[in-house]
Formats: C-alpha cells, structure tokens, sequence
C-alpha cells in the first residue's frame, strides 16, 4: 500500500478513529496530581527501603543499596553486587503489587534466575504473587505511560 493509499483510508475512516479514541478511557483513571516526579520518586524509595529492610530479613539476605529510576520496561531489577532497582511509578500500584516486586528482587539475591526454585521461593515468601504479576500485566502499560505533574 502506497503512503497515498494509506492517507486515503485514514481520511475515510477518520470520524471513526476519533470517537473510538474518545471512548477509550484509562482503566486506571490515572491523571496527572499535583505531585512531582521527584516527591514521587521520594515516596517509591520510601516505602521499597522500608519493605526491602523488613523482607530481606526474613530472607536471610543483604543487599547493598536501593536505586529508584524511572525504567521504560522494568518494574525492578536486582545487580549481581546487591543493587535493588524499582520504578518510580510502582508507588501508583496498589501496595501488595510493590511488595511483590520487591520479594521478587529479594529473591534474586538467592536464586540469580528465573528458574523453578526461584518461583518455589517467591511463591513460599508471596503466596498470591501470580495475582500481582497479573495485575501489572493489565496495568502496567499505564503506569509506564504516566507522566507525573512538572
């Protein structure tokens, strides 16, 4: 199909494209708050410090420190030295969405991988932790997609 032969279609069907984008609403309801990035980034680190402290303790693990950035396709990740990093935007998630995350990243710190005894850790540490994955499954697009208050 040529460029002109696309615009002919988009032009034909433009009154239908418009209202289906306006009928699309974001299932979340996210907007933007009078809330900054960086008073954001503050609650994520926050609140991941006091849930890591809390779980690598019953894990029997340490890890070095807490990053917080804002990936574009990771809800977290855990370096071989011991740095936990979490995206800014899981402090939108409900909270036992970000404890999981958090348990999954303690857990690498046992099992570098994604192998069935890393899964038969998490699952003993989190036991509802595929309906937290599935959520942001659903939802993590928008979250991703959320742009805070300047």
């Amino acid at each position: 199909m040529s460029g002109t032969e696309i615009e002919s279609v988009l032009e034909e069907r433009r009154s239908w494209i418009e209202q289906q984008r306006r009928r699309q609403v974001p299932r979340l309801g996210l907007k933007r708050r009078a809330v900054s990035e960086s008073e954001a980034r503050c609650a994520a680190r926050e609140l991941t410090s006091a849930l890591a402290e809390e779980e690598a303790e019953r894990l029997g693990v340490t890890y070095r420190r807490i990053r917080i950035g804002g990936q574009r396709t990771l809800w977290g990740s855990c370096s071989a030295r011991g740095t936990l990093s979490f995206n800014w935007r899981l402090v939108l998630a409900p909270l036992e969405v970000l404890d999981y995350v958090v348990v999954h990243e303690l857990c690498h710190l046992h099992v570098p991988d994604h192998s069935r005894r890393f899964w038969a850790l998490v699952e003993r540490h989190r036991p509802a932790w595929r309906e937290q994955r599935a959520w942001l499954r659903e939802h993590g697009p928008e979250l991703l997609a959320f742009k805070a208050a300047e």
